[in-house]
């Protein structure tokens, strides 16, 4: 019973991108130039934000500002638009899974507060979308975005207007699904929610974090050397508040190393880099889509990045191909966990409006990179 219990906690991902790296060694002889392999500054800004986004997460933040929205609805199409859109717009700057941690859970509540539990489904899955594609919008909405725009090199405006066209896209198609789904005239009962969150509000340090936050965004878009960012948010919440640095997403850091180790030894050897350079040769957003769906965006990034030569077409179909099938997106299993958690007999039924779903969104978003790109 142990052995299940801690086989449960293994990190899957981080095993794979592991056991790649260390395969791909027998191929080529470890050395110090495997320290080349790591975007080392990419690691180091996505630590700094995570550390932030958790102390901002343990200050209760993003539940107040969505309980100052929620106690602003009477319908409950709004209250739908809310939820929902609290992770589409959440996620450009919290990143995907930290939204949905936040918020799926939170909705969940406030859905059997209202006596609203038959569009508990429809609602988590269109969070979990929701999440996924805000995400895609900027630079920190996402780890692969992270990492992309380092190594595209580009300005944060130019960055935003490759996907913009997408976010509009989703953006409509968000609000069509939430209308056919939870549309309903008959004014909304809020009258039993409880808002169970801590009042004894420290601004000083939610203000610490926000100011970080400004930091890392000079961080990303290079007007503050990443090291001076790393080491100014390693002392200040260190000083502060030192168990928010234990609380960053460390395994993560990890499955990015052994990935980085495995696709900078695969790009060694001529005869595997020729292939998958010309597989991926004028088809990266197809291959991005294809890919994720089997061993998830973040991964099927860091795997292809390194012998795509149109990096804003690995970008959007990195992104793009967040939706489809439940790994497709590692942010989906959190939103998945938490429904089950919840209801455990209903996980078909979200499995199945989950795909319906997903498949449609990712149908249209390729039609439009169709009409921007003339093919995928």
């Amino acid at each position: 019973m142990k052995l299940k219990s801690k086989l449960k906690k293994i990190d899957i991902v981080m095993v794979i991108a592991w056991t790649l790296a260390i395969i791909s060694s027998f191929f080529v002889k470890p050395s110090l130039k495997y320290i080349d392999y790591i975007d080392f500054r990419s690691l180091g800004i996505l630590w700094g934000l995570m550390v932030i986004i958790q102390g901002l997460r343990y200050h209760h933040v993003f539940e107040k500002i969505a309980k100052f929205l929620l106690e602003r609805v009477n319908k409950q199409w709004q209250l739908v638009m809310v939820l929902v859109f609290m992770c589409f717009v959440g996620s450009m700057f919290i990143t995907n899974d930290v939204a949905l941690i936040t918020f799926v859970p939170f909705s969940i509540m406030i859905l059997k507060s209202c006596k609203k539990e038959q569009i508990v489904v429809p609602v988590i899955v269109l969070q979990t979308i929701a999440a996924n594609l805000g995400s895609m919008l900027t630079p920190i909405g996402n780890p692969q975005n992270l990492y992309m725009y380092g190594l595209i090199k580009i300005d944060f405006l130019s960055f935003i207007k490759i996907l913009l066209p997408y976010t509009l896209v989703s953006t409509v198609l968000i609000v069509i699904s939430i209308f056919i789904f939870a549309y309903d005239k008959d004014d909304l009962d809020t009258s039993e929610v409880e808002f169970e969150i801590d009042d004894n509000v420290q601004k000083i340090k939610i203000t610490m974090y926000f100011a970080l936050f400004v930091i890392a965004i000079l961080s990303v878009v290079r007007v503050v050397p990443c090291m001076a960012f790393v080491l100014t948010v390693l002392v200040v919440v260190g000083i502060c508040e030192f168990n928010i640095l234990f609380k960053a997403d460390y395994i993560l850091l990890l499955i990015f190393i052994g990935f980085f180790i495995f696709t900078g030894n695969m790009g060694q050897i001529r005869a595997i880099r020729i292939f998958l350079e010309s597989v991926l040769k004028t088809h990266e957003f197809a291959v991005g889509i294809v890919t994720s769906q089997f061993i998830s965006n973040v991964p099927a990034t860091l795997m292809l990045s390194g012998f795509a030569k149109n990096y804003r077409q690995l970008l959007i179909g990195v992104n793009v191909g967040g939706l489809g099938t439940l790994i497709a997106s590692m942010a989906s299993l959190i939103s998945y966990k938490a429904y089950v958690k919840e209801y455990q007999t209903g996980s078909g039924k979200f499995i199945k409006i989950f795909t319906v779903l997903n498949v449609i969104f990712l149908i249209v978003l390729g039609g439009v990179n169709v009409f921007f790109y003339g093919g995928i």
